[in-house]
C-alpha cells in the first residue's frame, strides 16, 4: 500500500517558459518548461500515476512533453493543447502573475 497516494484531480502542467507562464496560466497549474523537463520531472512530478493535463500555447510543446513523460513511465498524461482551451475544459480561470 502506498502511504502517499496520488491526488485524483488532474494536475495541469504548463510547459511554456516562465515568462509565458507569468503572462497567463490556468489557475492551480505548475510551470515545468519543456527545456528543463528532463532535469526536473522526477522532483516536480513524483506520482507517475497521477492524472496530468499538459498545456502550452498551441499544443505542440505539450505534445512533445507528453511523449517524453510516457517513456519515463507516467501513465496518465494527456495533451490538453492551448492554455485557454484547458482552462475552459476544466472550468478554471486564467491567472496572471
Amino acid at each position: 500500500m502506498n502511504p502517499h497516494p496520488a491526488p485524483t484531480l488532474p494536475l495541469v502542467v504548463d510547459v511554456r517558459s516562465p515568462g509565458e507562464f507569468a503572462a497567463g496560466h490556468v489557475a492551480g497549474s505548475i510551470n515545468l518548461p519543456l527545456d528543463s523537463l528532463a532535469q526536473q520531472a522526477a522532483a516536480a512530478l513524483p506520482h507517475r500515476d497521477q492524472p496530468m493535463v499538459l498545456c502550452c500555447l498551441s499544443g505542440a510543446r505539450s505534445g512533445m512533453a507528453v511523449q517524453w513523460l510516457r517513456t519515463q513511465g507516467y501513465s496518465q498524461v494527456s495533451n490538453g493543447g492551448g492554455v485557454s482551451s484547458v482552462a475552459l475544459q476544466l472550468g478554471r480561470p486564467i491567472e496572471r502573475d
